[in-house]
């Protein structure tokens, strides 16, 4: 089952199960008004079959306003959780190169902080290279949903923006690399985790590839699968956890095992596409601030 935010003709925001390529939009209730609400309910499933609209009619994906499927949850992000990230991220910082290494076999993730809404893109809008950055990069990343208890309920596509030379020059940037407005991207929608973990009952059936184009040609393209992922879902959520809250749930990017080689910077005017079996495609136009 997915869940999707969607923008109708009148420009009010609404909800809808996305089925055979259409939304089915929801009539929320007191009781469930969010998609928050929904997602923190005991059954998530049972929930959206309840509100689902039997007089609404269907409408195409293709001619849906989709909007990012956050609500007021805080976004977080792990790093160096692949090989080839690591190995990447030891390059762009000489430097650090050792604390990346040790990181990537502690028993400690790296986590940090991403984004709030509002910093937040949808499918159909656009990410954004910082003014101040010359070597940016897009980070296919597929994102776990979490509750406000903090137990994991569906799945989504990160786009962790990255710009690799303000990190590079000294990991205390590594804010300044990584959050700032349209700096993440989420969607399309959220698959609920009953649905994906029936389609893809191992970590290798959950393939993740990522095309970037410019001027309709593709100038970067890579793929890798979850069972390159050298975390579980339950370390990285167990350290999340520690010591902390959220009251309104979280996005957790659960870090990235495509990345472009050092001679590779994103531009203006490309459309980075991201894709994951069991959720679908992420697709964002590039622009610079």
């Amino acid at each position: 089952m997915k869940i999707a935010r969607f923008q109708d003709t009148s420009g009010q925001v609404k909800l809808a199960q996305v089925v055979d390529g259409s939304l089915q939009p929801l009539q929320v209730s007191d009781k469930y008004p969010t998609l928050f609400s929904i997602l923190d309910a005991d059954s998530p499933e049972q929930v959206v079959q309840s509100l689902v609209d039997a007089d609404a009619a269907p409408i195409p994906v293709s001619e849906a306003k989709l909007l990012a499927p956050i609500d007021q949850q805080e976004v977080w992000a792990a790093g160096v959780t692949y090989k080839r990230s690591k190995t990447a991220r030891m390059e762009e910082s000489e430097s650090a190169a050792d604390c990346y290494d040790r990181v990537y076999a502690s028993d400690r993730p790296e986590l940090f902080f991403k984004a709030t809404a509002h910093r937040v893109s949808g499918t159909g809008e656009p990410v954004r290279i910082r003014y101040d950055a010359t070597w940016n990069v897009p980070e296919p990343e597929l994102t776990l949903v979490l509750n406000s208890q903090k137990q994991l309920v569906g799945y989504t596509i990160g786009n962790d923006m990255s710009s690799r030379d303000i990190e590079g020059e000294n990991p205390l940037y590594l804010p300044q690399a990584k959050v700032y407005d349209q700096c993440c991207g989420l969607g399309p929608w959220i698959t609920l985790k009953s649905a994906l973990d029936a389609e893809c009952p191992a970590m290798t059936d959950i393939k993740i590839s990522i095309e970037v184009k410019r001027a309709g040609e593709v100038v970067f393209s890579g793929n890798t699968d979850l069972g390159q992922l050298a975390r579980t879902f339950e370390d990285l959520i167990g350290y999340l956890g520690r010591d902390n809250s959220f009251p309104h749930g979280a996005f957790l990017l659960t870090g990235t095992g495509v990345v472009p080689d050092n001679d590779f910077t994103l531009l203006a005017g490309d459309v980075v596409d991201i894709h994951a079996t069991g959720i679908g495609t992420l697709s964002n136009p590039v622009v610079q601030g």
